[in-house]
């Protein structure tokens, strides 16, 4: 395992020195904000988080490059998970969690197959402000904010390396409709091997760079290249989950067997705006959890 964090961290260098190399010029940016307020309207378990992308590249003509960090995505994500009750948790119910990412990964593929790979820092605890964020947030909303007991039992403050990489390739369904299979691994602050498939009905996003969600699934859009309309995406995915550092073995939780999700949105492209919805049905992630929940993702891009 350490030499596998050596050689990742080595390859993260890397693209980094080579990012700012030659002319590379930025490309396209995304973003996605995820709360379970607009999804199920509670504040419980997967919270809120927000996933942006910047891409860099030396052009982009609509199709990946086949060449390894020719094309680069710097990756910041940001997520809250707490127990259902924020002031007084149920035994049992999962730790209040922070985290804040800071990643770089590369884009490319090999004859059809498309490929995500890169790694991502992720800081957890009391040192990523999160917590302090939430409480300030709850307290301009007057919402009730988490409790001295509940914030004194989060995860504590820690640097995880995390590895993600995922293998995807579309099938055409017909005239508008495509099929993508994919093949999800991450280890680190969770360790999965996940597998499911998305299906997308419209041309929105097909000669884009798309990035999934972490939280959600989603594929959200870094490049408007796509022209006016509406494209509704339907999608699945199952994990097989061995490790996770916001469920720790050593306080007694029990991952479940199995880490499923469906989800379905629509993006809406404009003259001038875009914008995307979806809606995302987590399952249970822990024994003693007693149900899933729905999330909400928005995504605006509004120019007058």
């Amino acid at each position: 395992m350490i030499r596998f964090f050596t050689a990742a961290a080595l390859g993260l260098l890397f693209l980094t020195s080579q990012a700012f190399a030659g002319d590379r010029t930025r490309l396209g940016y995304g973003r996605l904000v995820t709360n379970d307020f607009i999804g199920d309207t509670q504040d419980r378990w997967h919270s809120g988080s927000v996933a942006s992308s910047r891409i860099y590249g030396y052009s982009w003509d609509g199709d990946l490059p086949e060449k390894f960090g020719e094309l680069l995505e710097f990756r910041i994500n940001g997520e809250i998970i707490g127990p259902d009750n924020l002031v007084s948790p149920a035994a049992g119910d999962r730790p209040y969690a922070g985290s804040l990412s800071f990643g770089l990964h590369t884009h490319y593929q090999r004859q059809e197959t498309e490929i995500a790979m890169g790694m991502d820092m992720v800081l957890t605890g009391p040192m990523t402000g999160l917590d302090d964020f939430q409480g300030a947030l709850h307290d301009a909303l007057g919402v009730e904010t988490a409790s001295t007991a509940t914030l004194a039992g989060q995860i504590g403050n820690g640097v995880h390396p995390t590895f993600v990489m995922e293998l995807g390739r579309d099938y055409a369904l017909g005239q508008v409709a495509t099929l993508r299979p994919f093949l999800e691994t991450r280890v680190g602050v969770e360790t999965m091997l996940r597998a499911g498939a998305d299906i997308t009905i419209g041309q929105i996003g097909r000669a884009e760079v798309l990035v999934r969600d972490p939280v959600s699934g989603q594929r959200y859009r870094t490049m408007q290249k796509s022209d006016p309309g509406y494209t509704f995406v339907i999608g699945g995915d199952i994990a097989k989950v061995t490790e996770s550092t916001y469920l720790p073995a050593s306080r007694g939780y029990t991952l479940t067997d199995s880490r499923q999700r469906l989800r379905a949105g629509v993006h809406w492209q404009g003259e001038n705006s875009s914008g995307f919805y979806g809606l995302t049905w987590l399952g249970e992630e822990f024994e003693g959890q007693g149900e899933g929940q729905f999330i909400g993702s928005v995504r605006l891009n509004l120019n007058f």
